[in-house]
């Protein structure tokens, strides 16, 4: 389990930072593009899966948040107990990348 509070909250914001650059971020299309077929009406975008069976699936799982969330937490867990002090600085980078996009977030709100 984790040793303490902050290990927690920073592989909480790594968990979030790396699912958010795998769904939503536009640096990853390349991966989610052989899965997703992308079209706007009227100023929305909208996401339909490519193809069946497993392709559908993996399309599935790259366009839900909770999923990906799911499996990212695992592949941050599992890296942290096999090789920790190699995971440690993905998870602080992941975490500092989090904490400030909600930074961003909450800056553009109040000066919105």
């Amino acid at each position: 389990m984790f040793e303490n509070w902050l290990t927690f909250c920073l592989f909480a914001l790594a968990v979030f930072r790396l699912t958010r650059l795998i769904v939503f971020d536009k640096i990853m299309e390349w991966l989610r593009r052989p899965f997703h077929e992308e079209y706007t009406v009227d100023g929305v975008i909208y996401i339909e899966m490519k193809g069946k069976g497993l392709r559908r699936w993996i399309g599935e799982l790259l366009s839900c948040y909770w999923c990906t969330g799911v499996w990212c937490s695992g592949f941050l867990y599992g890296s942290w107990l096999l090789w920790p002090e190699g995971t440690e600085p993905l998870v602080c980078i992941l975490a500092l990348a989090g904490f400030a996009g909600m930074i961003e977030s909450a800056i553009s709100r109040l000066l919105d």
